[in-house]
């Protein structure tokens, strides 16, 4: 099973030249599902992938009392990764604080700076981001219903002001064979104790396309495919050269 996680992400990282010789590349993980095999994907990357690159975990703790630190460290500590976990007060300045009734824009935008700061005090490059397939197309309808343009997020950005660069490994890899994987490997998903978890808008548009899928089975395939067809920014494959696009970019011009 984890051969065909790994068949997708290599053709991920090769299409999107996301990995080069000498990269410290710093996973992101949550203690979530996706994260968990990410990281053991990209440990597994290192063994045959032309590139060598170093590796390590990173975790942003948000302060959610119900977060289960000690579960995380043993995960890390059996699969022999290095690994660091950034406390921050992220979830007392969303819900406390600014009160969010959405809360999970600002809490991304948060944890993904506090994520490549982490990476950057650590010497790390490149920051790896457990995004799969299903959750590039939801990001696109959800820009489309809430914000009014086509957007999703890119395999590989270049972050300018911090200077290092974020990439997706799993875009390739849809969540119903991460959630296979997780079975076949034993993983034991971390929750994170956000109490937003489950009733998000993310959420919403989950339910949406699989009430979709029911009348057309391809829906996702469908979708995938026009986000590649689009000249969204940074989603044409490319082997060489930098394939992402800075931060700001939305739409890749003609």
């Amino acid at each position: 099973m984890l051969q065909k996680i790994l068949s997708r992400v290599r053709k991920a990282v090769e299409d999107y030249n996301m990995i080069q010789d000498g990269d410290k590349v710093a996973v992101g993980v949550s203690g979530g599902k996706d994260s968990q095999l990410l990281l053991l994907a990209m440990k597994q990357l290192q063994r045959f992938l032309p590139a060598k690159f170093d590796l390590m975990a990173v975790t942003i703790d948000l302060g959610f009392q119900e977060f289960d630190r000690k579960s995380l460290q043993s995960f890390y500590e059996s699969i022999g990764v290095e690994y660091h976990i950034e406390k921050t007060n992220i979830a007392q300045i969303v819900f406390d604080v600014r009160k969010e009734q959405n809360p999970c824009s600002l809490c991304a935008n948060m944890k993904r700076g506090a994520m490549c700061n982490a990476a950057i005090s650590l010497g790390c490059n490149k920051v790896a981001f457990a995004h799969h397939m299903d959750d590039v197309i939801e990001t696109f309808l959800m820009s489309q219903v809430y914000e009014g343009r086509i957007h999703t997020f890119s395999p590989v950005t270049f972050l300018d002001r911090k200077e290092v660069t974020l990439i997706r490994p799993l875009i390739y890899t849809e969540e119903t064979l991460v959630r296979s994987a997780v079975r076949h490997l034993c993983l034991v998903p971390i929750k994170s104790g956000c109490p937003a978890d489950g009733s998000t808008r993310r959420q919403y548009i989950k339910d949406l396309i699989r009430d979709l899928a029911r009348e057309n089975r391809h829906i996702k395939a469908n979708l995938f495919g026009a986000i590649q067809r689009a000249r969204i920014c940074g989603w044409k494959p490319q082997s060489k050269g930098r394939s992402g696009c800075g931060s700001s970019c939305a739409l890749e011009q003609n």
